[in-house]
């Protein structure tokens, strides 16, 4: 348009103009197909408009034309009679794919004209919050679903709409103050319920500024409009709304903390094995958001640390005590199906009390709230479960994320558990169990490094062994899945040894044996050279080149710089000069940069000696002429980002 003179200015809107009652036509059909088919150019219009705007020429036509084109799209986003919100079917995910078209034009409408769309908008949802008893629930759903749509489309001063300059903060205040006081959440129609908590969940900064209103959306969420609504599909989603707005108000719900609690008791308990989840109000998925939400209540509660405790102690003791019964008949289960739901019922229990874990934080942690016996206490209990030979799997995997947790949130009162914990889950371990607990010790070595450096001691032979030993299993070539397994397995293993020399307690690989050293030395090199694997390429180049850091100069560890002289610089040679080194792939020039520091360390470690040496006795056997020799050590001299660069140069040409 900014290349158009007037006259052409002046066709192309008279033309454009001409189609818009058109456009409206079609937008407003009752056959949605057609109304789908000029969304596209209905946007464009909107476009149109906005440039029109930037040159003074939306004032009168363009606006009507806006303001009419936002009426068609609220009445199109309302539901038919047909909707079938219990099964939905192809006709209901094809309705919800329209609304999302409408709600592109609505968006773009608010960026045109914000005050207007904020207008129109409060005016509909103003009169049907006022008149709601006597309105369909398609009126009083599109009037809800508008008032949360206008907290994405209309600007908020730092995602809060209830404060800055202008008309919009007292107007979204009003809104809201109508939609809290008008009881429209007694509607009682599913879509109606729904889109009342989502827009009381969306906008959770009103209830910080006018808090005396809680109270009131509290009694909804507990009762049957609620969390305990009689439809399954609504209580799962409130579930997740009810922990978010807890999550956001802890502050201001500390004065009903023990009464929430009393209420959604009876949606904690876990179900019976026997039975399932199809006799509970909840399914487990949707517990995890309740315990998690019941315990931010308690921890961010005024509470004495006593008696955040007992609270808390009266949140998990049922757990446990439910966990311990499971853990009886799992071990006298003969019966493989009952066994599994009875191991699935006990990996729940303890995801449920892993889930309030969450409620901790640097300010307020386990420690400071006086609740760090109450999770060693279950600790002692699930630890138990990885003795029982019964659907090992599932237990390990519970155990192995509950560990994960207690590792952030216990600080050091965990560490008495860690080593037999450690010794089950290794115990017997496939693949698969190994590289699963590989992250969880990665984690205990980066948080307590020096602490455990005993326990790393003691478990780092017989670790590395079943990681061998898992390796070794032979599997067939053309079963992918094991091939993929297998590479997690090594890049795991890689990582672990990573995360020994990253953390500086290489006393735990100087401590072993000499013949476990070397060959562990050796994995390196090979994962280094032979592995056609760019990422776990990076790591042991990475991990060698840590190991120079701490053994390469004078004062290192006996034969190290013999197996530096004798592994590592050839390394940093033949890996680049394979076919399977491909230096055109991202990956792979991440590990030549890695091997490229390492190289520059052995010099910031050797000096002259290992650059006499390349030039010398090393380099001269590779073929290479006594020119690109002397450039190569010249090069290695200079600083690390142009070694990189050049090293990359040099094996573009030694392969071609």
């Amino acid at each position: 348009m900014s290349v158009c003179n007037p006259e052409q200015l002046a066709t192309t809107q008279k033309a454009v103009e001409n189609k818009v009652a058109l456009l409206f036509q079609f937008l407003s059909h009752k056959d949605n197909d057609v109304s789908l088919g000029v969304c596209d150019f209905a946007r464009e219009y909107v476009q149109f408009l906005k440039q029109q705007s930037s040159v003074g020429a939306y004032r009168f036509a363009g606006k009507s034309n806006a303001e009419a084109m936002l009426c068609i799209i609220i009445k199109k986003y309302k539901y038919n009679d047909s909707y079938n919100f219990d099964h939905q079917g192809e006709a209901e995910i094809s309705f919800d794919d329209y609304r999302k078209s409408l709600k592109v034009l609505f968006d773009n409408l608010a960026q045109l004209d914000y005050e207007l769309v904020l207008c129109t908008t409060k005016a509909m949802i103003t009169i049907t919050l006022q008149q709601w008893k006597n309105l369909p629930f398609q009126e009083v759903e599109v009037a809800l679903t508008f008032l949360y749509l206008l907290g994405e489309a209309v600007p908020a001063s730092h995602g809060n709409h209830f404060v800055g300059d202008g008309d919009k903060p007292s107007s979204m205040t009003e809104l809201l103050r109508l939609l809290v006081t008008s009881n429209v959440s007694t509607y009682g129609h599913t879509a109606v319920t729904l889109q009342f908590f989502e827009t009381v969940v969306r906008y959770e900064k009103f209830f910080g500024l006018e808090p005396h209103h809680i109270p009131d959306i509290l009694v909804a969420f507990m009762d049957e409009r609620g969390l305990h609504n009689r439809n399954s599909r609504l209580r799962s989603r409130i579930c997740y709304l009810f922990s978010r707005f807890i999550k956001c108000l802890k502050l201001h719900i500390q004065g009903y903390t023990e009464d929430i609690l009393k209420q959604v008791q009876d949606l904690l308990l876990l179900a019976p094995p026997e039975n399932g989840f199809s006799t509970m109000l909840l399914i487990p998925e949707d517990q995890l958001f309740l315990y998690e939400a019941s315990a931010i209540l308690v921890v961010s509660s005024q509470f004495e640390a006593q008696h955040k405790k007992l609270l808390l102690k009266n949140l998990l003791s049922p757990v446990m005590a439910k966990f311990e019964t499971l853990l009886q008949q799992l071990q006298m289960e003969t019966d493989k199906n009952r066994s599994r739901a009875v191991a699935e019922c006990m990996s729940h229990a303890i995801a449920c009390t892993s889930r309030t874990s969450k409620a901790f934080s640097n300010q307020q942690t386990m420690k400071t709230t006086g609740v760090v016996q109450v999770y060693t206490d279950t600790l002692k209990v699930f630890l138990r479960a990885l003795e029982i030979p019964h659907e090992r799997s599932v237990l390990q995997t519970a155990v192995r994320q509950f560990l994960h947790r207690m590792v952030i949130c216990l600080e050091e009162e965990v560490l008495p558990f860690i080593p037999l914990a450690a010794e089950w889950l290794v115990k017997d371990a496939d693949c698969h169990s190994i590289q699963e607990f590989i992250p969880l010790i990665n984690q205990i070595i980066g948080k307590f490094k020096k602490n455990i450096v005993s326990f790393l001691q003691r478990i780092f032979i017989p670790l590395v062994t079943a990681i061998f030993n898992a390796l070794a299993v032979p599997i067939d070539e053309n079963d992918q899945e094991a091939q993929r397994e297998r590479q997690v397995l090594q890049r795991s293993y890689f990582l672990f040894i990573a995360a020994i020399v990253t953390n500086n307690i290489t006393e735990v690989l100087a401590s072993q044996d000499m013949q476990s050293m070397e060959q562990v030395l050796q994995t390196i090199i090979q994962g280094a050279v032979d592995f056609p694997d760019p990422v776990a390429q990076k790591t042991c180049f990475s991990i060698l080149r840590k190991m120079v850091e701490f053994w390469g100069g004078p004062d290192g560890e006996a034969g190290f710089v013999e197996f530096m002289y004798k592994s590592i610089i050839p390394a940093c040679f033949v890996a680049p000069l394979k076919e399977t080194f491909d230096l055109t792939d991202a990956q792979t020039i991440l590990a030549l940069s890695e091997s490229a520091l390492c190289l520059r360390t052995i010099y910031e470690k050797r000096g002259d000696e290992f650059a006499n040496y390349l030039l010398t006795q090393y380099l001269p056997t590779l073929n290479i002429v006594p020119e690109r020799i002397t450039d190569y050590c010249q090069a290695l001299k200079s600083e690390p980002k142009v070694f990189k660069s050049y090293l990359r140069i040099f094996f573009q040409q030694a392969k071609s």
